[in-house]
């Protein structure tokens, strides 16, 4: 039996612990309302380390360093004695999907708990949904952008399109209203026009962190077909 499940079968709440980029408004509201028909059996303890812009620049990409600030705010969440661990964010969608298959296993190695991040998250949720064609909505810059769909690219997935708003501080990405992400995703259309589905990178990492815990799908309404899987 696992831990988590042996914390769920004796009715101890399930602990999910998230890593938050230090400027980010928006993680921590939109993760609480995702699990709030999980409560009490499902909690969430957030930990934050330095990072405020998104980009190529040497500064920006060593904020995602497995050696640096971000396995020190992971050590922090075991301390909470969480029972998993997710970067809930999509530097591995530039860096490469092996950055954060190496953060995944530094934290596991070292601290015991199981690891995933938003990036994972979305190529496990891909290949359930047996998905190969995808059409990538970001904030992005250009160049953050294209790297992204390089690597998605070299991972074998044909990008159809995709849309970006050319931003790089961490704190604008909250700011983007409704208006702005329905015209940038009006090429792909929601989920419930068209029946395709939206993959967004916090409720992927919810969606696997729950996996991991053994909590059961179907639970999490109104937040698309993923809590369906």
């Amino acid at each position: 039996m696992t831990h988590s499940l042996h914390r769920l079968e004796n009715k101890i709440p399930i602990k999910l612990g998230v890593l938050v980029p230090s400027s980010n408004t928006a993680l921590e509201p939109l993760t609480s309302a995702i699990i709030s028909a999980l409560a009490p059996d499902v909690t969430v303890r957030s930990s934050r380390f330095p990072g405020t812009k998104i980009s190529l620049e040497p500064s920006a990409l060593a904020q995602f360093d497995t050696n640096g600030a971000i396995m020190a705010t992971a050590r922090l969440l075991a301390d909470a004695e969480v029972d998993v661990i997710g970067w809930s964010g999509t530097s591995g969608g530039w860096l490469g999907f092996d950055m954060d298959e190496r953060l995944c296993k530094c934290i596991t190695e070292e601290l015991g708990v199981p690891a995933t991040t938003s990036t994972l998250s979305l190529n496990r949720a891909l290949d359930i949904l047996g998905a190969k064609r995808v059409a990538l909505v970001t904030p992005y810059l250009d160049e953050v952008q294209s790297r992204i769909v390089q690597v998605y690219s070299r991972a074998g997935y044909d990008v159809v399109a995709e849309s970006h708003l050319g931003k790089f501080k961490n704190v604008e990405f909250a700011q983007i209203g409704e208006e702005m992400l329905d015209a940038q995703v009006r090429a792909a259309e929601w989920e419930a026009e068209l029946g395709i589905p939206v993959l967004d990178s916090v409720s992927t990492i919810i969606w696997d962190m729950l996996r991991i815990t053994r909590v059961q799908n179907g639970r999490v309404k109104g937040w698309g077909k993923l809590f369906e899987l």
